[in-house]
């Protein structure tokens, strides 16, 4: 007969209660484990501090600020370093496009790179600015400027790389050119100084730099290469945008023309470790910094996941496809992160634990009939030897101290209302034995050959 170790009703209530604690802590380290919180400071690499890309760090810091997060911005001398960093583990940064291949295995498939986009946040013209004079000369190709003095930026920089490029495809090279690192306002003044006689910039419309050289077009103008589609194939990175006539300065008629640029993107690239939560929130800022309209793009237009240099991240796949987080949408950033944690520990525990209080009276019901089931096996057995043999006095003195013991611990056990009936059946019954054991008359009931069932 299975027999269970006697617990009262308050001990396996305890039990039940202890084993559903034991699971919410295996729960919450497994969840801390698989998503444990958000830290609440994190590092950027941006650019030239008087770039467009640092000061839309900036506006991202204060969106971050606002949600609890500290943005550490770190400027850079452009995109292939904040490549670089990327690479080395920073968590988030601007990178040009065009820049993808350089990772930190070319040979490798493109999943294998620990870098994830969050999506192309705007276009990067490359702006050429020349002297009047000399742009007028560049429309064909850019061979004229064999001979002069052309700034392509900064060691380190997304648009020296692209620079050299566009020189190198039409014979402008170190050897025929003096190539200089200016960059930046630095540059812009220097050009429109007569110390330049061109000046590369890639950047957003919003770049300092440009903004400056755009109010200029008596003293600078802006190149436009005829075959710039042709360049598109040669460099397959690179895009067509159209700067329209008036958009600049109607007033001023800036510019006098249609201008077509050449364009890179700039992506929002984060290091695949980057906690989800953080993900999400950067998507947010990002949607709200580069959603407006600019000299190139129509408002809603960015960021968006078309033409990502990197895998896109499975959060800005959600994000684009679903929007917000169902949490994020309702609560603030902590609330919903703190409460998604907690969902993750109680969904689980509540599905245990609803079974296993369940089981519980079950368990007491089982308890409390063992314990009359094991008395009636005794029972049975006595009244087996009682009608089959004579009993020695010894062996009739022993039977009558274990029926003694059966109804002494009935007595005094304590049982649910609902087997109270059960309870003095039992007693019944040992006083039958009893007095078959005595031979006291005829019984008043027979003893069944099984117990009572509930």
């Amino acid at each position: 007969m299975l027999i269970i170790p006697s617990l009262s009703r308050k001990q396996t209530f305890f039990l039940a209660a202890a084993i559903i604690v034991g699971l919410a802590l295996v729960l919450s380290m497994f969840s801390r484990s698989i998503l444990p919180s958000p830290p609440r400071q994190v590092e950027m690499t941006t650019g030239a501090v008087d770039g467009a890309a640092h000061q839309f760090a900036l506006r991202y810091q204060s969106y971050l600020y606002a949600n609890g997060v500290m943005l550490d911005l770190k400027p850079s001398t452009g995109a292939v370093q904040n490549l670089e960093r990327l690479n080395a583990g920073m968590p988030v940064g601007f990178v040009q496009g065009g820049l993808g291949l350089l990772q930190l295995d070319a040979q490798e498939p493109e999943s294998s790179t620990p870098l994830r986009s969050l999506g192309v946040v705007g276009y990067e013209p490359i702006w050429m600015f020349a002297s009047p004079a000399l742009a007028r000369t560049l429309s064909k190709g850019l061979g004229p400027l064999a001979g002069k003095k052309i700034a392509i930026g900064v060691e380190g920089s997304g648009t020296r790389k692209v620079g050299l490029e566009l020189l190198q495809a039409y014979g402008v090279t170190p050897a025929n050119a003096t190539l200089t690192t200016d960059g930046g306002v630095a540059a812009a003044n220097a050009l429109l100084a007569g110390k330049l006689d061109l000046l590369f910039i890639i950047g957003a419309p919003q770049t300092p730099a440009v903004q400056m050289l755009l109010g200029k077009q008596d003293a600078a103008h802006l190149v436009s290469i005829e075959h710039a589609e042709g360049l598109t194939r040669r460099l397959p990175y690179l895009s067509l945008v159209t700067l329209k006539a008036g958009s600049v300065d109607p007033a001023q008629d800036r510019p006098r023309q249609d201008i077509t640029l050449l364009t890179t993107t700039a992506n929002l690239v984060i290091h695949k470790d980057l906690h989800p939560a953080l993900a999400y929130l950067l998507l947010e800022a990002a949607r709200e910094v580069h959603r407006g309209a600019t000299l190139l793009n129509r408002p809603g237009e960015f960021p968006n996941g078309r033409a990502t240099e990197f895998p896109l991240a499975d959060e800005a796949a959600r994000y684009y496809k679903d929007g917000r987080p169902f949490l994020q949408r309702y609560l603030p950033y902590w609330a919903a992160n703190a409460l998604q944690r907690l969902l993750l520990v109680l969904v689980p525990l509540i599905a245990i634990a609803i079974p296993v209080f369940r089981i519980v009276p079950k368990l007491f019901e089982f308890k409390e009939k063992n314990r009359l089931y094991r008395r009636y096996g005794v029972l049975l057995q006595m009244e087996r030897d009682i009608t089959s043999r004579t009993l020695t006095p010894a062996e009739v003195a022993e039977a009558a101290a274990k029926l003694d013991k059966i109804e002494y611990e009935v007595s005094h056990m304590k049982f649910s209302l609902d087997f109270s009936d059960r309870v003095y059946t039992l007693r019944q019954h040992v006083d039958y034995v009893r007095r078959q054991l005595h031979a006291e008359g005829p019984p008043v009931a027979k003893l069944p050959e099984t117990p009572v069932q509930a």
